[in-house]
C-alpha cells in the first residue's frame, strides 16, 4: 500500500542518510512536523501517514503489513535505506520493519513503545465510534460538543477531532472501522522467529511518566535489537515530543549524527 507523504528536504541534494517519520495512533504525518522541519534543513525526510491514518488508503491493521507499507513507500520515493522513527503505534511500526527488512534501516529511534503487548491503554475509547451518528454541518466547535460526552479526556478528544471531516456531510477521514478492528494487534505484538533481530544502530526514548517502557521489556529489547539504548526524559509523558520538544530534539540530532555512517544489519 502506498502511502501519502509529507517530503521536505534541504534545497541542495544531501549525501546523509535520509529519515522517516511515523505517527502514533490516531495521529497523522503532521504530527511530527517540528521534528521533520529540523532534520529536513540538512536531509530528504518523509513523514508518512499510516494506513487508515490522514489521507493514505485504509485497510486491515497489522504491524507486518503496515512495516511493508513503510518499505513500499520508501521504495517509492527513492529511499533505499533510512533512519527510521516512530512514535508509539509508528515505533511499533518501525520496530517491525527492522526486524523483517534490516536493510532498509540504517538506524532506528523508538519513541515510547515496547516491543510487546501495551500502548494506548489511556485513550478510553467507547466502542462504536465507527458507528457515530454525525449532523449535516459540523465545525470545530461542534464537533467538541459532539464528542465530549464521549471521550472525557480533553487531550484525547482533540486528538480524535483532527480525524474529522468537517463541514457539508462530515464524518471521519479516517479508517475507523479498520482501527477499531485492528485494536486488538495494535495493543499487542507478533510471535517472530527466534533468529528475528535488528543488530543496527538503536535508540529509545521514553516519557519519565508514561507507563508503556518498563524494566520488565528490557530483556525483549535486548535480545531483538541487541544495541539498543535507553533515555528518559525526565517529565514527559508518552507524547514525548510534544511535552519535551527541546530535549526530544537533541536527542534526535545526537543519535542522526552519531549514526550517519551506520551499516545496515
Amino acid at each position: 500500500m502506498l502511502l501519502n507523504v509529507i517530503e521536505r528536504g534541504p534545497d541542495v541534494p544531501s549525501t546523509l542518510p535520509p529519515v522517516v517519520l511515523l505517527h502514533g495512533l490516531f495521529g497523522r504525518a503532521r504530527n511530527l512536523g517540528f521534528v521533520q522541519r529540523k532534520l529536513a534543513a540538512t536531509r530528504q525526510t518523509l513523514a508518512m501517514d499510516l494506513r487508515n491514518h490522514g489521507n493514505s488508503p485504509h485497510g486491515p491493521m497489522s504491524y507486518p503489513a503496515m512495516a511493508e507499507d513503510v518499505l513500499e513507500t520508501m521504495r517509492h520515493y527513492g529511499m533505499k535505506k533510512a533512519m527510521v522513527l516512530g512514535h508509539s503505534m509508528g515505533g511499533k511500526t518501525a520496530m517491525m520493519l527492522s526486524l523483517i527488512h534490516s536493510q532498509a534501516v540504517q538506524s532506528l529511534l523508538v519513541v515510547d513503545i515496547a516491543p510487546g503487548q501495551g500502548g494506548f491503554a489511556r485513550m478510553d475509547l467507547p466502542p462504536g465510534l465507527d458507528k457515530l451518528a454525525f449532523p449535516p454541518h459540523l465545525d470545530l466547535r461542534s464537533a467538541d460538543e459532539l464528542l465530549r460526552p464521549l471521550i472525557t479526556n480533553d487531550a484525547v478528544r482533540q486528538l480524535m477531532i483532527q480525524n474529522i471531516r468537517m463541514g457539508d456531510n462530515p464524518g471521519w477521514a479516517i479508517g475507523m472501522h479498520d482501527i477499531l478492528a485492528g485494536m486488538p494487534a495494535m495493543m499487542g505484538w507478533p510471535t517472530l522467529p527466534a533468529s528475528a533481530q535488528y543488530s543496527g544502530p538503536t535508540l529509545f526514548i521514553r516519557g519519565e511518566t508514561s507507563p508503556y517502557i518498563q524494566p520488565t521489556n528490557y530483556s525483549q529489547m535486548r535480545h531483538l535489537f541487541p544495541h539498543y539504548r535507553l533515555e528518559t526524559i525526565n517529565g514527559a509523558g508518552h507524547w514525548v515530543h510534544a511535552d519535551a520538544p527541546r530535549r526530544f530534539m537533541e536527542l534526535v540530532e545526537e543519535f542522526a549524527t552519531q549514526t550517519e555512517n551506520a551499516t545496515p544489519a
